[in-house]
């Protein structure tokens, strides 16, 4: 598998842990981000994230109770908080900036609902902002709990939810590894998309899903690649020259290549099913998915 090209909707098996790291006797490395993350958390080397979690409840509980720390150990980028905090009251405007959140959720909700079907079923959308995802998955039949740390953007998912009166949806202010804590092995789907270029430490989100998410069940990812076209198309071509989204969206440093993301996933167990590419013309306002993962993509992960 390249970072450019991938195949079309064929199953796909991730490479062994060589091609990501060489081999060591110590933690991987998304063991010891999600250390990092977690700062008072000690999790084991190679002990099941979710088993590890369970036996170290109490004491996380016992280590947060000064708020202060909590806010240290939080895996999140105050200055993003602020910038889609900022924009909340236009999450539902589909002529604001969230227009091409807006024009791909019917797509990526098709392919999730196709690899996974929702209905019937517990599913979490991990950075889920203002519901877009999240209310048209509780519409196809899900029973959605969407989260995220951008509280005025949960409470205009709040009132949207009212307003629509959507069902079997609910909203809280909790960081995908606090919640993995709380609730590991609780979800039959997990969704984290278009949120992981968002964060200091993509890796331990990764984990914290995987931890998330039941046996068997289903984790999906969407992200943007770091790469030269990713560059041109989804920073100087869609924040500055066609202005699909305001200037300083996404940092070009934080975006992740497929095979990074691979490995992210390898490390906390997680099987790579299927990857997809999306992408779009500015002329048709068109998006599709295909096999050309060079700017955006997705991938379909489950847990063994």
């Amino acid at each position: 598998m390249t970072d450019a090209t991938l195949p079309a909707a064929v199953p796909l098996r991730l490479p062994p842990r060589s091609a990501y790291a060489a081999p060591s006797s110590k933690s991987s490395k998304s063991t010891q981000r999600l250390k990092s993350s977690l700062t008072y958390y000690p999790i084991r080397p190679f002990a099941p994230l979710h088993v590890c979690m369970k036996d170290l409840t109490a004491d996380i509980f016992h280590e947060l109770g000064d708020n202060r720390r909590m806010t240290q150990s939080v895996n999140v980028d105050p200055a993003e908080l602020a910038k889609f905090s900022d924009l909340a009251h236009r999450w539902w405007d589909r002529d604001s900036e969230f227009r091409p959140l807006h024009e791909i959720n019917p797509l990526r909700l098709a392919w999730i609902d196709g690899v996974a079907p929702l209905a019937g079923h517990l599913v979490l959308d991990v950075g889920c902002g203002g519901g877009i995802l999240a209310d048209a998955m509780a519409r196809k039949g899900a029973e959605v709990l969407g989260i995220d740390l951008a509280e005025k953007a949960l409470k205009v998912a709040q009132l949207h939810a009212l307003e629509a009166e959507t069902p079997n949806i609910e909203y809280r202010a909790v960081s995908a590894e606090a919640l993995a804590v709380e609730r590991p092995g609780h979800f039959d789907v997990v969704t984290c998309m278009e949120m992981l270029e968002h964060v200091p430490d993509p890796a331990s989100v990764v984990c914290a899903c995987a931890a998330l998410v039941k046996s068997g069940g289903w984790v999906f990812f969407s992200t943007i690649n770091r790469s030269p076209k990713s560059f041109l198309f989804a920073i100087v071509g869609a924040e500055y020259l066609l202005k699909l989204l305001p200037r300083g969206t996404h940092e070009y440093a934080k975006l992740i290549r497929p095979a990074e993301l691979a490995g992210y996933c390898r490390d906390a167990a997680l099987d790579l099913v299927q990857a997809r590419g999306m992408e779009y013309n500015p002329l048709t306002r068109r998006y599709w998915l295909s096999g050309d993962a060079s700017v955006n993509y997705l991938f379909a992960t489950r847990k063994g």
